[in-house]
């Protein structure tokens, strides 16, 4: 099960690597409220990885049906919800964040659910996470052995995805001193800008599917 559990390692890396809004966000919460903010917003895409990892491992053929059938609508529903995240980064002030940090209201648990609804609403995840388990050579198996091959795969996704996103909050953290009041500003301002982008695009790629890809 050692092989397994390093190819699902390799796969949760490979899944959370490229810098989509997620990582965006980890980025800007890392310089604006901390390390353990960054690293639990991270956190949260972790475990909708692991999610979408388990139904692409189990095979749920219902599931990829419905994906593929009303890809488009959920391409639109997800940027929605990313382009409305992006709206709400952009509009944040820095100043707010920092005396609530101070005052010991950290709010964790929103980093940590906002991040997953935010994946979890991208159906991306789910095909480059079956992608990667064909490039791989993973698969859900049959027999006895099934349940452990899945149960090491699941593992490995975890663990690699999490190990990406706290070495990127921690690189990340070592900047967060230099930066002033101003720059964090800035740095909301461009990240949400970033995201509502990336939003828009998964929007408009939903409505060109469904006007004109027959």
């Amino acid at each position: 099960m050692l092989e397994e559990l390093l190819k699902g390692l390799i796969v949760g890396i490979c899944a959370s690597v490229p810098l989509g809004p997620i990582g965006v966000l980890c980025i800007q919460r890392t310089l604006s409220k901390g390390r353990n903010s960054g690293f639990i917003t991270g956190l949260g895409a972790a475990v909708s990885d692991t999610f979408f990892a388990a139904i692409a491992l189990l095979s749920l053929s219902f599931v990829q049906r419905i994906l593929s059938d009303y890809q488009d609508i959920v391409m639109i529903v997800g940027g929605l919800i990313v382009g409305a995240f992006g709206v709400k980064l952009f509009m944040t002030n820095p100043i707010k964040q920092i005396k609530r940090i101070k005052s010991g209201d950290k709010r964790y648990w929103q980093d940590f659910f906002s991040t997953l609804l935010m994946t979890v609403s991208n159906p991306g995840a789910f095909f480059l996470m079956l992608g990667l388990f064909a490039f791989i050579g993973i698969d859900g198996g049959d027999g006895n052995g099934a349940y452990n091959i899945i149960a090491s795969a699941l593992a490995g996704v975890f663990i690699g995805a999490t190990m990406w996103w706290y070495a990127l909050s921690t690189s990340i953290n070592m900047f967060r001193n230099k930066l002033r009041l101003r720059q964090l500003m800035m740095i909301n301002r461009v990240a949400g800008v970033a995201i509502m982008v990336l939003g828009v695009i998964s929007i408009f790629e939903g409505l060109y599917r469904i006007l004109f890809v027959l």
